[in-house]
């Protein structure tokens, strides 16, 4: 009685997707709960890419509100995450030259916002890509083996 009412064009892919999203945030929820320091770094490395990544697609799609929300998660990762993780006092030039780093990468990320620039968007993902790399490197020194 009810399934004719709900047509899977009118309302089946919302659907999928919410539960995907369900899904996804259950995945990062026990994952953040299990991390130790190191890998919730890797996590916020993983969601900025993932968030530039989808806000790439969403503006070469048009989707120029969802283009904002996802920049906006990105800045909010690097700064809230990364950059707010920095201890300047202890970490000396590396922490100082760290945060000078996000904070030209929220820059880039805010003007890739306001002027729908696709190559902001490559430039920071460019940027990020090295720590994002080095810091998976020594993930296996830090956490040492999992059994």
């Amino acid at each position: 009685m009810y399934a004719s009412a709900m047509t899977p064009s009118r309302f089946g892919r919302t659907a999928d997707a919410t539960q995907a999203r369900m899904y996804s945030r259950v995945g990062v929820e026990t994952s953040v709960s299990d991390a130790s320091p190191h890998k919730l770094v890797a996590l916020l490395f993983d969601g900025f890419f993932e968030s530039v990544a989808r806000a790439k697609a969403a503006l070469a799609a048009g989707q120029i509100e969802a283009k904002g929300q996802e920049i906006g998660r990105a800045v909010r990762i690097v700064e809230e995450g990364l950059k707010a993780s920095l201890d300047l006092k202890a970490g000396g030039n590396l922490a100082s030259d760290l945060a000078e780093l996000y904070a030209y990468v929220t820059l880039r990320l805010t003007q890739a916002n306001l002027r729908n620039d696709m190559a902001a968007l490559d430039e920071c993902q460019a940027l990020m890509q090295p720590l994002h790399q080095a810091w998976g490197s020594i993930g296996a020194q830090v956490d040492g083996p999992r059994g």
